[in-house]
């Protein structure tokens, strides 16, 4: 097969001289001695101070149990619907709870409610022992998840961060990564995480009583120039003051992870502060026109060509006030593939560049399978033609 590639560049506007760059303002002054503020479509780091200090995260703990439950749900293991018995052990749960009784029924709806919006301890255990049988599973199953993210520096002892087993820690990074992967691959998080107070209903054998939450996330109720969607607060004397802060503004969205402010105040006053420092400095680019990729020839098969798709979209964050209208698409290609061809082959890419610099790739891929020709069909072939021919 002839190895060089042809290139069809395709500029998104006429215009292809970009605005000079502007140089991002300088870090934000944060009371934290932990933080990191990423962008969520990407995953890139916008700003880090301490990313990787490992710290114990008290009730942002509940991310990843709500990333489980979630889990649980798509897989249709559980339905929102489903009722939950309250266990002893849940309901002895201390420190921030809805004060479940035993053999309390609730919905799964209700509990996620509770944990979104009070930070319920009983709640997350009731969960737990719901979909895994016991906290102890569901905790070594909130690991694996973790691990299965990259969060190498995280190691979760509960599900509810109660606990101060000093082997409970996690960093500001990885609280960003597990935020991330909840609201994008569950973005429904968000129609809980910005509910601010909400009543529930305790039916127990002392009778019916109603019970309000009120969102611990004051985020929620702060002026700003951004739509605060999330996230989870956490606090206890070990972890000091967390919170993991998830924000929206003209499509992008940004996730601020604070641990160890030294006061409830200042952990939303550096999230704010974080947020605002991301809006005032990036700028996100998706493309939502991607070219239409057209079959590509097949040399040696049973069928003349295969169909392509793109592996997925493209999102690129500019940092230095970018033009974005100037940037170009270039799709390589080579001019054929040889038989066989297995479905979601490499085929070639969609190259992103600006003013020569590259911002990225997206991956091409074949949609369908071709088989290798062999002697008999070339005789059909030629049967054919000369058939057609006649």
């Amino acid at each position: 097969m002839r190895s060089f590639l042809f290139a069809l560049c395709m500029s998104l506007a006429a215009g292809t001289t970009p605005a000079a760059a502007q140089t991002p303002p300088a870090g934000p002054e944060i009371s934290a001695p932990s933080a990191v503020l990423m962008e969520a479509s990407t995953g890139q780091i916008i700003y880090e101070k301490n990313g990787d200090e490992r710290r114990s995260p008290a009730s942002i703990t509940k991310i990843m149990t709500l990333l489980l439950i979630f889990d649980a749900i798509d897989a249709g293991q559980i339905r929102l619907t489903d009722e939950v018995v309250t266990s002893a052990y849940a309901k002895s749960m201390g420190g921030s709870q809805v004060f479940l009784e035993e053999g309390e029924i609730q919905t799964v709806e209700t509990l996620i409610k509770c944990i979104v919006i009070a930070s319920g301890n009983d709640a997350s255990v009731a969960m737990a022992e719901y979909i895994a049988g016991s906290e102890a599973e569901f905790v070594r199953r909130m690991n694996e998840r973790a691990e299965g993210l990259g969060m190498t520096e995280t190691c979760f002892m509960d599900c509810c961060g109660l606990t101060e087993d000093p082997a409970h820690l996690t960093t500001a990074r990885d609280v960003a990564v597990m935020s991330r992967e909840l609201i994008t691959r569950y973005p429904q998080i968000h129609n809980y995480a910005t509910i601010w107070m909400e009543n529930i209903t305790h039916v127990t054998k002392q009778g019916t009583k109603e019970f309000g939450l009120s969102n611990t996330n004051r985020l929620l109720k702060m002026a700003a120039d951004f739509r605060v969607t999330g996230l989870k607060t956490g606090s206890t004397s070990l972890a000091k003051y967390c919170l993991s802060a998830t924000a929206e503004k003209d499509g992008v969205r940004l996730i601020a992870a604070v641990m160890a402010a030294p006061d409830y105040k200042a952990r939303f006053a550096d999230a704010a502060s974080l947020l605002n420092y991301g809006y005032a400095s990036c700028r996100l680019y998706e493309d939502g026109d991607m070219p239409e990729l057209l079959k590509l020839p097949v040399s040696d098969g049973l069928e003349p060509s295969v169909p392509l798709r793109y592996a997925g979209g493209f999102s690129y964050l500019g940092m230095g006030g970018e033009n974005f209208s100037a940037v170009e698409k270039k799709l390589l290609l080579p001019e054929f593939l040889e038989a066989p061809v297995e479905p979601g082959q490499k085929a070639g890419v969609l190259r992103y560049e600006l003013n020569g610099k590259v911002l990225g790739e997206v991956e091409i891929l074949t949609d369908g399978a071709v088989k290798k020709a062999g002697y008999r069909d070339y005789l059909k072939k030629l049967r054919t033609a000369w058939m057609m021919a006649a």
